[in-house]
């Protein structure tokens, strides 16, 4: 085929026609120059073999481009575009230039009511402020409601609303300019030529040119004024002539209006100035420096008055309400804040539940948080059964969102703070119970977020056990909140405790119990001694003699099984079940309950209850769960009335048997220290299996703090009259200083667990109105700085600086001011070789009796002493010197006490005028400036005898004792001698100090020694007065400087780290360098926990080549947390998969290195336990529970929970590849999410049907 020549292109031709070559589907292309402005001709060619299946190409080009010729611009002046849009009669629309998205409507109508009546008037319109606001521009509770679908957990693009303390910018700070900024004068400095042009636009006003000859009215009336204004004065008298103001001549009446009203508001009539006055002293008052924000309330004296001021409360109790509850309740009434400090069980639920009534009567809502899921479970069946309208959010489980009530996880309620979630406008109470759980490593920062984040309407309800410092908590919040905190605690329990020791093994020793601690709080030392007796006499009597073998405190089995067999037997018989029996450990418990094979607890109608119950409950799982070992094995113990409840147990089970132990049919629970953390299920009795626990690091003895919290499960109101606490001792008994402290000692204080995180600091940036310095400046690890009152400080010192007179730094004085940062250096320089000098063991080997020193205080300046005596204390070491002086100086003058740096530096010694007298002074290590190479040779007793002797006055006018006149001549002729300065011991040479700093320190003071004598200023006459000014404007600059600092950002505590955290976000490009946040850094903001992983894993696409199961097994290391003994049998796409998390988390782990944070890369990739993948992968293809718990020696409850939390994992980063727009991976982790979410592991919690 010959080369087509393509004709030149004209501006309305489209030389394109396809031609199909038979029926076989190619195409040829043919260009023809066309006929100008008539339609394409038809090609003709060879005959087509089917009807064309495909659109005809020329058809679609001319509907396209012809017919439909949007994409052409219509306002183009080229006359080819003429006639194109003649062809395609189109009409010109100059109008759908101007693109403008509609305003929102900035006006509203209001109804006018009768007032008394409350029937309709009138409508008006109202003008509505911030309609431009949305979610994603402001944090305004004023912005308009985003989509209905974000209105629950909010999304994370938007703002969240203000937290209250976080003010708005002021009228000062708007004010305060940046570098960039300069003012402008309006009238003066605007340009009136365009750059570029050489003329501009003259905007000088011109005098309009008046016409002559019309007469004005007002011109004429003015020449009568003086006429006019007299007349009346003189009939009232003289009296006003002082007072009237006169008025100005003008043209028009508005100016006269004008100028009227500028000098009248001057001077406010008398009784404003008393109102603004009295409104200025109560700001003063409220301002007070140390307002104090937490007001404890007292719970001692009765509130006789609740039924009078609260006649109609929101939630009536079928009980007489404690004092502390009632002061409680009349707070909230108030709509106050509010910390409740007490012991479980002593009924703080009553202040939540009156929260919660109130906001259902104020058709608001409320938050309760809870730190455990469980917890939250138990609180949503309670309070659904009193109140009804109630939610409950947790990760997995999304019930009633719309609820009054509702109830969640920390972790949720601060991602809905984070995304300005639409609840917390109605929000009128967020209630943290278990405030206590602050101190908790892991979590605790969650709970200082929440606080931080709330806005300012929302009141707050501090559910705590009792802890020392409640007052200093609430202060911080209050502080940080700006509004009062109520703190009520009370020490009170309901049911008192009784605390045994128990040391009894067999039948014939079972009644062996002990009283250690009364009711009233008292400790019984007897009964500690008489518990020691009674295990001594049981141990041979050849071990009493030799000392045992094995006095160790482990227990074996078998004599394990011997106590709790003979405690129980006991027990039962006094009618003191339940019991809860608190072990340390799991396996622990499971041991104890199973090795219980004898012991059967429940009669005939109780088994038949806890069978029905069983069979009730385990109907909804599928049946070859309900056959699982742990649920046989529990179903046996059960029916006997022993129950175990750990995380090892799963969850259906462990709500079973809390239901169950309510209900007073599981009689002896075997349970770890989460039992009792909040979940509210007393018992008659606790027992501790012992009180050590491992802590993660290492066995340590139970605090205070646990044990209360534990013991205090003992004792049912209304039920028991006290609750009796058992101390197993199994081996021996325990330390009786270790039982005080821990039944007696203060509990845990609250700490400040707060740590930067990068989801924080995302979460921040996203904002440019919240910054993440504020965040940690309101933290409680920072409550410490008290800003208002050094605020206050800066600003006196700012007007003291201000008033100070102005320094004289001309000609001769130009070089003062460095002079005095040299004298200062070295006046700090030589203190610090000072201190080292003294104390080093050779310097103070030098400062002996009989040293010749040189003394420099505000006494004596360059002086030559000798040293008599050396006092023992190594803090304050003193001094006793001889030291000569002036006749007639050798008492501290009053008028020189004020301590001042010599101005001028001079090695000069100094030699009395007058005859030479002397002094015995002490001196600080501070006075002595040097140590000079002489000694002489005193008898220091007499001197200082001799001397003190002569300050009596009858012996004052003696003559100075022979040792004291030798010593004084001494010193004077080595004064003579060496006029100039006398040879010092160097600390390096001489004294041998060989660290940097001393090394370094004496080099510099030799520098500054030399650059003194090259300044001019000491010359000038003025000098000595000038410097002083120097030195006063100085030292309070530096306070001043000092106070700054303390406010500003730069000291807080952890800023270091957060540099070196942005810098890693800005080495990873989660952040650009001015700080906003990426496409990275926004899906890291979806991510809870292990955000830099995830987020790289999936920009690095490691989970694109894994199918569904793989993935969701991969991403089960970031959960799992346990060490397991079992390698997993996996697939080689998974071991690749794991090789990559493990070389990401590597690298982050050496960036964050690189960048100074201080966890290992070690570290950082150890955190991730590949122990369950294999688990996980097999349950996701569809393996029946039970074989998954024979793969791996993981518990059972660990695993569910595990997956449980895997999917909330699956979740997040769904969302996350929704935003990167990777359709696919979403839909593999929706996939992977409903291959999980099966079976025993996903049966909903039975709290919650």
């Amino acid at each position: 085929m010959d080369r087509i020549d393509l004709p030149p292109v004209g501006p309305d031709d489209l030389p394109l026609s396809l031609l199909e070559m038979g029926c076989s589907g190619r195409f040829e292309l043919i260009t023809h120059p066309l006929p100008k402005n008539k339609p394409l001709p038809p090609q003709s060619t060879l005959p087509h073999g089917l009807p064309p299946t495909c659109l005809d190409l020329k058809t679609e080009v001319e509907k396209r481009f012809l017919r439909d010729p949007a994409w052409l611009p219509i306002h183009d002046v080229d006359d080819a575009f003429n006639k194109f849009l003649k062809i395609s009669k189109r009409n010109r629309e100059v109008d759908s230039l101007l693109h403008c998205s509609l305003s929102p409507l900035h006006s509203g109508l209001s109804v006018v009511r009768d007032p008394t009546t409350g029937m309709l008037l009138d409508f008006t319109e109202v003008l509505l402020e911030d309609t431009g606001l949305s979610a994603k521009n402001s944090l305004s509770l004023q912005r308009q409601p985003g989509p209905p679908s974000e209105s629950l957990r909010g999304s994370n693009t938007n703002y969240p609303f203000l937290p209250a303390g976080m003010e708005e910018l002021t009228l000062e700070q708007i004010k305060n300019k940046s570098e960039m900024e300069e003012d402008i004068d309006f009238e003066k400095d605007l340009l009136t030529v365009p750059p570029g042009l050489k003329a501009g636009m003259d905007f000088s006003e011109k005098e309009a040119k008046t016409m002559k000859g019309e007469v004005n009215l007002l011109s004429l009336l003015s020449t009568f004024d003086d006429v006019v204004d007299t007349l009346p004065e003189e009939k009232e008298g003289n009296s006003q002539k002082e007072e009237t103001v006169k008025l100005p001549r003008s043209n028009s009446l508005e100016d006269l209006g004008i100028k009227d009203s500028s000098v009248s508001p001057s001077q406010p009539p008398a009784n404003m100035v008393g109102v603004t006055e009295q409104k200025k002293k109560t700001q003063g008052e409220e301002k007070g420096d140390n307002k104090k924000w937490a007001i404890p309330v007292d719970v001692t004296s009765p509130c006789n008055d609740f039924y009078k001021r609260i006649p109609d409360p929101a939630f009536k109790y079928p009980f007489e309400l404690d004092v502390f509850q009632k002061q409680a309740i009349l707070r909230l009434e108030a709509h106050d804040s509010v910390f409740v400090a007490a012991h479980t069980s002593a009924g703080k639920t009553v202040v939540a539940e009156y929260a919660i009534a109130l906001s259902q009567k104020h058709m608001t809502r409320t938050i309760y948080t809870s730190p455990i899921k469980a917890l939250s479970n138990q609180k949503f069946r309670d309070f659904k059964n009193t109140f009804g309208d109630v939610g409950l959010l947790t990760g997995d489980v999304q019930l009633n969102p719309e609820a009054s009530c509702l109830i969640m996880t920390t972790e949720i309620l601060r991602s809905m703070l984070y995304n300005g979630s639409e609840v917390i406008r109605d929000l009128e109470w967020v209630i943290f119970d278990e405030v206590h759980y602050i101190n908790d490593a892991e979590r605790g920062v969650v709970w200082e977020e929440v606080l931080i984040m709330l806005p300012e309407h929302v009141s707050i309800i501090l559910l705590s056990a009792t802890v020392p410092n409640s007052v200093e908590f609430s202060e911080w919040i209050g502080r940080m909140k700006k509004r009062p905190i109520y703190v009520i605690s009370t020490v009170k329990r309901p049911i008192p405790l009784e605390h045994y020791l128990y040391t009894g093994n067999s039948t014939k020793t079972q009644k062996e119990l002990f009283l250690l601690l009364d009711a009233t709080g008292n400790f019984i030392t007897k009964g500690y001694y008489a518990a020691v007796e009674a295990k001594k006499e049981r141990t041979s009597k050849h071990a009493q003699s030799f000392g045992t073998k094995n006095a160790s405190q482990n227990t074996t089995a078998s004599q394990d099984r011997a106590i709790w067999q003979t405690l129980l037997n006991y027990l039962s018989q006094r009618q003191q079940t339940p019991v809860v029996a608190f072990t340390f450990s799991r396996t622990r418990c499971d041991e104890n309950a199973r090795s219980l094979t004898s012991l059967d607890l429940t009669s005939s109608v109780e088994k038949s209850e806890i069978h029905s119950f069983l069979q009730k409950s385990l109907s909804r799982l599928r049946g070859g769960d309900r056959q699982l070992p742990q649920i046989l094995l529990m179903r046996d113990l059960l029916k006997r009335g022993i129950g175990v409840h750990h995380s090892g147990i799963l969850p259906i089970l462990k709500e079973v048997i809390e239901m169950l132990f309510s209900r007073g049919l599981v009689k002896v629970l075997f349970a770890t220290e989460t039992f009792a953390m909040g979940v509210n299920m007393p018992a008659r009795t606790v027992v501790f299996d012992s009180i050590r626990k491992h802590d993660g690091t290492g066995f340590r003895n139970l605090l205070p703090g646990e044990y209360i919290q534990m013991a205090g499960r003992a004792g049912r109101r209304g039920l028991d009259a006290t609750g009796t606490v058992i101390i197993l001792c199994k081996a021996g008994i325990h330390d009786m200083g270790d039982l005080h402290s821990m039944m007696l000692g203060k509990p845990t204080v609250l700490q400040s667990q707060f740590r930067l995180t990068y989801t924080m600091i995302l979460n921040l940036l996203r904002v440019e109105a919240l910054r993440v310095t504020d965040m940690m400046r309101r933290s409680f690890s920072e409550s410490h700085r008290d800003t208002q009152a050094h605020e206050k400080r800066i600003s006196e010192l700012k007007n003291t600086l201000s008033s100070l007179p102005p320094l004289d730094t001309e000609g001769q004085l130009s070089d003062l001011l460095s002079y005095y940062h040299t004298i200062t250096e070295l006046r700090i320089t030589t203190e610090i070789l000072q201190r080292a000098v003294l104390e080093s063991v050779n310097g103070l080997k030098a400062l002996s009796v009989g040293r010749v020193v040189i003394v420099n205080n505000v006494q004596h300046h360059n002086t030559l002493g000798v040293i008599l005596q050396v006092s023992n204390d190594a803090v304050n070491r003193m001094f006793t010197a001889l030291i000569i002086c002036e006749k007639g100086n050798e008492e501290l003058g009053a008028d020189r006490s004020n301590k001042t740096l010599p101005p001028v530096y001079s090695a000069t010694l100094f030699i009395p005028e007058g005859p030479c007298s002397h002094t015995v002074q002490k001196l600080k290590l501070q006075d002595i400036s040097a140590i000079t190479t002489k000694t002489l040779k005193v008898i220091p007793e007499r001197i200082i005898d001799n001397y003190n002797k002569r300050q009596q006055p009858r012996f004052r006018l003696d003559p100075p004792g022979q040792a004291i006149s030798t010593a004084t001549q001494e010193l004077l002729r080595l004064a003579e001698a060496n006029p100039g300065g006398i040879a010092t011991l160097d600390p390096v040479n001489d004294l041998h100090l060989k660290g940097v700093d001393v090394v370094e320190g004496v080099i510099r003071q030799r520098v500054l020694q030399d650059c003194l004598k090259d300044f001019h200023c000491i010359h000038s006459p003025t000098f000595t007065e000038q410097f002083a000014r120097v030195q006063e404007r100085m030292s309070v600059q530096e306070e001043l400087d000092k106070l700054l600092f303390l406010v500003s950002d730069q000291s807080l505590t952890l800023l270091p780290e957060y540099h070196q955290r942005i810098k890693v976000l800005e080495s990873l490009q989660y952040v650009d360098s001015t700080g906003a946040v990426q496409l990275k850094g926004r899906v890291a903001c979806q991510i809870s926990s292990h955000e830099l992983l995830l987020t790289e894993l999936l920009f690095e696409n490691t989970l694109s080549p894994l199918a569904p199961e793989e993935s969701a097994a991969l991403l089960s290391c970031l959960i799992f947390t346990q060490n397991t003994q079992i390698d997993p049998h996996i697939t080689n796409t998974l071991q690749e998969g794991i090789n990559q998390v493990l070389c990401v988390a590597q690298r982050i782990g050496d960036l964050q290195r690189d960048c100074g944070i201080t966890q290992t890369a070690e570290d950082f990739v150890s955190q991730f336990k590949f122990g369950l993948t294999e688990v996980v992968y097999c349950w996701a293809r569809g393996m029946p529970f039970a074989e998954i718990a024979e793969l791996t020696d993981v518990q059972e409850g660990t695993i569910v929970r595990c997956i449980q939390r895997l999917d909330e994992v699956l979740k997040e980063v769904r969302q996350a590849a929704r935003i990167v727009g990777d359709s696919v991976l979403g839909s593999k982790m929706e996939r992977a999410s409903l291959a999980i979410r099966r079976d025993i592991v996903f049966t909903a919690s039975l709290y919650t049907h």
